[in-house]
């Protein structure tokens, strides 16, 4: 095997860049976290990897290379070598890797130059860039940080968009309440982490004097925040997002109902509806307990009454009625409640407009 094949390990730059990456493991693998940007095309399936890997324990390491030279060859061969030539072609930028950067990297790299492709290997595969996306979450951590508060539907993640500042509550797929899941799934723990060292480098990259984030509990769905980063944030002073609770409604009303349909329209057709209804009592159902029999029982007659309207006649006004209620009774108490508590610093309160001028010229103008 030539040992000349480029082998790369600016592990940062492959982060923060998300370069195309041909991930090289098995499906199994694959599926419990990747990067974004990259592609599975296993030089194994889950069943030739789990065969190699008794045959290793067994008889060895040279029986094993063995074994899948046999397992893989002539027409499957080829086709995998076609899969990864076809990706090379396409991303001439990207990069190769296996677990740890070991034989299996190495034999696809060798098989694909055999092939007329020279294209670069990970040094230490998926270890060694997870292990500096962990690294770079470690040191961030230790950054100044500033935290965006603001009740319910005062719109922190659209400020956070127009501040360019990183959105967890996207990188989790999920909105952060009862009501915040989506219908697309959301990613792998590691998936998670590796995207948020990602956008973390490329905020940094701009040298801010601040890193901002939204104020978040630790669980973002069932995606957790990690440990040591959170501690971070929980010591970090705030911005308070203040919007009258008409304007609140509104945001409400297009994140949780409009767009909500939209999805599962988009994803289910005409059962759309269906899941869109669902997922909203569903969403209520879960904070039955906390709302109290009372309080429940009043929402969920709201919201079945708005999906009956909006089901006959498509108007969404309806939906403004358990909005307002859920927000005054539920979610504005409990807010104040964990702001008190909390005794952080407050560095500036106003509305979008008002704070996005204050980051403008306290922050970025420095």
């Amino acid at each position: 095997m030539a040992s000349d094949l480029p082998l790369v390990s600016n592990y940062q730059q492959i982060l923060c860049q998300q370069l195309p990456l041909l991930d090289l493991r098995a499906p199994v693998e694959f599926d419990r976290g990747a990067f974004a940007g990259s592609v599975n095309l296993p030089l194994m399936s889950d069943s030739e990897r789990a065969a190699i890997g008794l045959c290793y324990k067994q008889q060895g390491q040279q029986a094993a290379i063995a074994l899948g030279h046999k397992l893989v060859q002539g027409e499957l061969k080829t086709a995998r070598v076609k899969a990864w030539h076809d990706f090379a072609l396409k991303q001439p930028n990207g990069l190769l890797y296996c677990a740890r950067g070991g034989l299996r990297s190495q034999i696809a790299q060798q098989w694909l130059a055999d092939a007329g492709v020279v294209y670069p290997r990970v040094k230490g595969g998926f270890k060694a860039l997870r292990q500096a996306a962990i690294t770079v979450i470690d040191q961030v951590a230790s950054l100044p940080m500033l935290l965006l508060a603001g009740p319910t539907g005062s719109g922190k993640t659209r400020l956070l968009r127009q501040l360019h500042a990183v959105d967890l509550e996207a990188l989790a797929n999920h909105r952060g309440s009862a009501f915040g899941r989506k219908l697309a799934a959301q990613p792998p723990q590691i998936r998670f982490e590796n995207d948020l060292a990602a956008a973390l480098l490329r905020v940094q990259a701009a040298q801010p004097p601040y890193l901002l984030l939204e104020d978040e509990s630790l669980l973002i769905g069932q995606r957790n925040i990690p440990h040591g980063f959170y501690q971070a944030m929980q010591q970090s002073p705030l911005l308070l997002l203040d919007e009258p609770l008409n304007a609140r409604i509104e945001v409400i009303l297009q994140d949780y109902v409009v767009d909500l349909l939209a999805e599962a329209t988009s994803l289910h057709g005409e059962q759309g509806f269906e899941h869109f209804g669902t997922m909203l009592q569903q969403a209520m159902a879960r904070i039955r307990k906390r709302l109290g029999g009372v309080l429940y029982s009043e929402l969920d007659g709201l919201l079945k009454g708005a999906l009956a309207e909006q089901q006959r006649s498509g108007d969404v006004s309806l939906h403004r009625n358990w909005i307002a209620r859920l927000l005054s009774g539920y979610y504005d108490p409990m807010y104040q409640y964990q702001l008190n508590k909390r005794e952080l610093p407050v560095l500036m309160q106003g509305n979008a407009t008002v704070l996005s001028q204050w980051w403008q010229e306290q922050v970025i103008a420095r």
